[in-house]
């Protein structure tokens, strides 16, 4: 089961990336100096993002464990 591993590190660097780019996104709005409105506008846009990259990272780890356990 040594590929069911590798697909669960993948897939948690793959979820782990997106994490990153969202809190370059974020940090990225902060420095911009924008109103309220409009920072929350931005980070709405982003939060799908951060989202998808935690679930992402999270069933890459789901996936990881579980190959650690059949092999």
């Amino acid at each position: 089961m040594i590929w069911l591993i590798w697909i669960g590190a993948g897939m948690t660097v793959l979820g782990l990336f997106g994490v990153v780019f969202s809190i370059f996104k974020i940090a990225g709005a902060r420095r911009a100096n924008l109103s309220d409105a409009e920072m929350r506008e931005r980070l709405s846009d982003i939060l799908p993002y951060n989202l998808g990259g935690l679930g992402i990272a999270v069933l890459g780890l789901m996936t990881l464990v579980l190959g650690l356990f059949l092999g």
